[in-house]
């Protein structure tokens, strides 16, 4: 079976995405769904052990990256609406998910309203609400008035634990990188999104078979967050990992045999 690596533009009505796609025609889809403030490239410690077996799909979520920088406020809905008419525009019926933050809050919203497109959902560093309104609009102040630069080293100690970002200061400066080029309108945008976004009460109506991936010393979504969320989606799997909030990057090896065995493993 051939394989494949392409970057596309998708372009939805007047809007673009980024969007790459890696692996086997004719796999089943993985579809990756970025954090704030990082885009694709996030998701490079994935590509080896995934796109073996699978039709890799990663796009920037709006206001990322290289996709489109949509003016205004948005909420969860569209991001989550973003995926579908991703998945339609390369002609892909159903894919399995996996998101982290706000990429794992896209996935819920897909998992409640568009359960025939989703197989598997992977939910990693994610919640079902995130902080406090006060939290995200001290953030939103803090970008307004001196752009990412006046939170990078704070998200950036929040992302990974002190050991990491001492062994690994290049993969730190990649994702502060990263943070820094995120575009501050569409970030600002993100922002307001996640911080409106409150699933708690929904997240037991999700019905598709789900893995749920804690980061142990996660900051931003607390392992108690993750817990909690798996006790609500039924049958979900819950996956600990000795990690900050990115974790597939800070444990990428587990991280990466955890998730293909999620998703290889035969259906009941």
């Amino acid at each position: 079976m051939p394989m494949s690596t392409s970057g596309a533009s998708v372009g939805i009505a007047r809007e673009r995405f980024n969007v790459r796609v890696d692996g086997p025609e004719g796999q089943p889809t993985l579809v990756f769904s970025n954090s704030l403030g990082t885009k694709v490239a996030m998701w490079e410690p994935q590509l080896a052990a995934l796109s073996t077996h699978f039709r890799v799909v990663r796009y920037d979520t709006r206001g990322h990256g290289g996709s489109f920088v949509s003016p205004g406020e948005y909420g969860i809905d569209t991001l989550g609406r973003d995926v579908l008419h991703i998945a339609d525009a390369l002609g892909i019926a159903r894919f399995h998910f996996c998101g982290l933050s706000m990429g794992g809050a896209v996935g819920m919203w897909l998992a409640l309203h568009a359960p025939d497109r989703v197989d598997r959902l992977v939910l990693a560093n994610t919640a079902a609400k995130f902080g406090t309104t006060e939290r995200w609009n001290a953030r939103i102040d803090a970008v307004t008035r001196g752009g990412m630069a006046a939170v990078a080293d704070g998200v950036i100690e929040n992302w990974f634990t002190p050991g990491f970002r001492a062994r690994e200061p290049e993969a730190v400066s990649r994702l502060r990188s990263m943070l820094l080029a995120t575009p501050v309108e569409g970030y600002l945008a993100a922002c307001r999104a996640v911080r409106d976004i409150d699933l708690t009460a929904a997240v037991e109506r999700i019905a598709r078979p789900t893995l749920v991936i804690v980061g142990m010393r996660d900051v931003p979504t607390p392992p108690a967050q993750g817990r909690e969320l798996a006790r609500r989606i039924a049958g979900a799997r819950l996956f600990e990992l000795d990690a900050a909030h990115i974790s597939n990057i800070e444990a990428a090896a587990a991280f990466n045999a955890e998730l293909s065995r999620f998703l290889t493993v035969e259906k009941p």
